[in-house]
């Protein structure tokens, strides 16, 4: 029997039933839509990670204290005063795949400018802070290495901070205010980056020299952490290695002994985010696939009914020479023609969906060709799995007892 002839039967067979068969394609139309939306949803964050991630820096390698046991005491990092101001120009000396370093202290408080005030970090750091964070001024300039040697009481403000002291689209360039009621002259703003990955307000920040952060504010001696920009992304391991190296000799960490500090890249930060965003997204995809699985359940059963509705047109179709080859092709063709029908419209819906909830929650979403392609191959393969038992049934009927089926 020919391909077409197959399928001009299976297409009768189907729309003498239209409601059933439509019934029947819902379980594949809402498994397939469910998984276009999920993995969409799934891919969508991935990027959005992998997005913020790099805007703030991708030759990142960033340095913190390190836990270390002091008399069987173990001391946390938070304690730890194990970094100095010379540690960053050991680096900057001594380890070539390094383009950048910046010493960084900070302090939470309130910040006041007359009457209004706001709860905001200040950041001490150095002139290469741009460069390394990979941010810019819109308003005003960055501090010099002259008002950083002599701990000028300078600073830029963050967006965030901007607009709840002086109000949307001011220029608070020239103005004085008080962090912890020491005077700092503002001297530009920063632009705006919006959230980070972890949900932190990356405009909501003074940008102060460091020694004015670490003499002035903070009164300590140490620095807090140490920012590095390797040469390129490539280049990032080879830095975290190279930086290694330095702070053990200038530590004089001995071979056998721990690190007193933690070194971090944003490659390793990246990985780690991609693979549980990819965790995740395999997630939501097989709880959408459960679905598929319903609905290729709901493929058999109909398939057996129909295999029992037509017990005498089978029995008939052999009696006048019919193969049973061709009545179980013509049964497994009606199972993929729903189940592809099925596909097909599940897979628009689900763009559809996609669409609708990336633009009504304004979350990123990102529908792939491969879980199109993906979707259509998985349909095939159901209604063929689902399809073939019913269909192996109805060609093994005997013609005598089919014509004498009531």
């Amino acid at each position: 029997m020919s391909i077409k002839n197959l399928l001009k039967i299976a297409m009768n067979a189907l729309l003498r039933n239209k409601l059933r068969a439509f019934l029947t394609m819902l379980g594949i139309i809402i498994g397939v839509a469910s998984v276009i939306a999920m993995l969409g949803i799934g891919q969508g964050s991935k990027l959005s990670i992998q997005q913020q991630i790099a805007g703030m820096g991708l030759n990142l390698v960033t340095v913190i204290p390190g836990s270390q046991e002091r008399g069987g005491v173990q001391f946390g990092a938070s304690t730890m005063q194990s970094l100095k101001e010379s540690d960053v120009n050991a680096i900057l000396a001594d380890c070539p795949a390094v383009l950048a370093a910046t010493p960084e202290v900070r302090g939470n408080g309130q910040v006041v400018f007359g009457a209004l005030n706001w709860p905001t970090s200040l950041y001490g750091e150095n002139e290469s802070y741009l460069q390394i964070r990979e941010r810019s001024v819109v308003s005003g300039r960055m501090f010099t290495a002259q008002e950083i040697a002599s701990a000028a009481k300078v600073c830029l403000l963050g967006k965030t901070v901007v607009t709840n002291l002086f109000g949307e689209g001011a220029d608070p360039v020239g103005q004085i205010i008080r962090f912890k009621k020491i005077p700092f002259l503002v001297i530009g703003v920063l632009d705006s980056k919006g959230l980070n990955t972890f949900g932190q307000d990356q405009d909501d920040l003074i940008l102060a020299p460091y020694t004015t952060v670490q003499k002035r504010v903070l009164a300590i001696p140490y620095i807090q952490s140490i920012y590095t920009s390797a040469v390129d992304s490539k280049s990032t391991d080879l830095a975290q290695t190279q930086i290694e190296e330095t702070l053990r000799r200038v530590h004089k960490i001995k071979a056998s002994a721990e690190d007193d500090f933690r070194i971090r890249n944003q490659a390793e930060l990246l990985s780690t985010f991609s693979s549980v965003s990819n965790i995740l997204t395999i997630l939501l995809g097989a709880i959408a696939g459960i679905s598929l699985l319903v609905g290729g359940i709901g493929i058999m059963n109909i398939m057996y009914v129909s295999v029992t509705e037509r017990t005498r047109e089978i029995g008939l179709r052999m009696a006048i020479g019919g193969k049973g080859f061709d009545i179980l092709l013509q049964f497994l063709t009606e199972s993929i023609l729903l189940s592809l029908t099925g596909g097909i419209i599940g897979i628009l819906l689900g763009i559809a969906a996609s669409k609708i909830i990336g633009s009504a929650m304004s979350w990123p979403i990102v529908v792939l060709p491969s879980s199109e392609i993906l979707s259509f191959a998985v349909c095939t393969a159901i209604g063929v799995f689902f399809g073939w038992y019913p269909a192996r049934k109805a060609a093994s009927l005997d013609p005598i007892d089919a014509l004498r089926y009531e």
